[in-house]
C-alpha cells in the first residue's frame, strides 16, 4: 500500500492508535496488538466480520474478500467497506472498532510450548 490510499488510510485509522500496516499477499494486512482486524488489496478495505457483524455489510450490499487457491474460491471473513464510510469518519471509527473487537475475540494466542511426542511403548 503506498501513496495517497496508504496516507488516508493510515489517517482514517488514526482514532484507533496504534495501528500497524504490513505487507502480506499481494496487499497490506492492518493489525493493532499483533491482531489483524483490516486489509487493503487494490485500493479497497476490508474488515474482519463474524455472524453477529456481518448483516451490517449485507444491509450495505458489499461483500466478503475472495480469492483463488489452487483451483478452489476461497471466502474469507473480511468483508468491504461500504464506500460512503470513506466520508463519515466517526461512522468509520465505530466500523473499525467493532472489526477490531471481533479479530480479538476471535484471536487464539500461541501457545509458545514446543509439544513433545509421547514416547513411544517399550522404550
Amino acid at each position: 500500500m503506498a501513496g495517497a490510499f496508504q496516507d488516508y488510510i493510515s489517517e482514517l485509522f488514526e482514532p484507533l492508535g496504534g495501528v500497524a500496516f504490513r505487507r502480506m499477499f499481494g496487499g497490506v494486512g492492518i493489525f493493532r496488538g499483533g491482531i489483524m482486524f483490516a486489509l487493503t488489496i487494490d485500493d479497497a478495505l476490508y474488515l474482519k466480520t463474524d455472524e453477529a457483524s456481518r448483516p451490517r455489510f449485507i444491509a450495505e450490499g458489499v461483500g466478503p474478500f475472495v480469492f483463488d487457491s489452487r483451483g478452489k474460491t476461497v471466502t474469507t471473513s473480511y468483508w468491504r467497506l461500504p464506500e460512503r464510510l470513506f466520508d463519515e469518519r466517526d461512522e468509520f471509527a465505530d466500523w473499525a472498532a467493532e472489526a477490531l473487537a471481533v479479530a480479538e475475540r476471535l484471536h487464539k494466542p500461541k501457545s509458545g510450548k514446543v509439544r513433545k511426542s509421547a514416547p513411544k511403548a517399550g522404550r
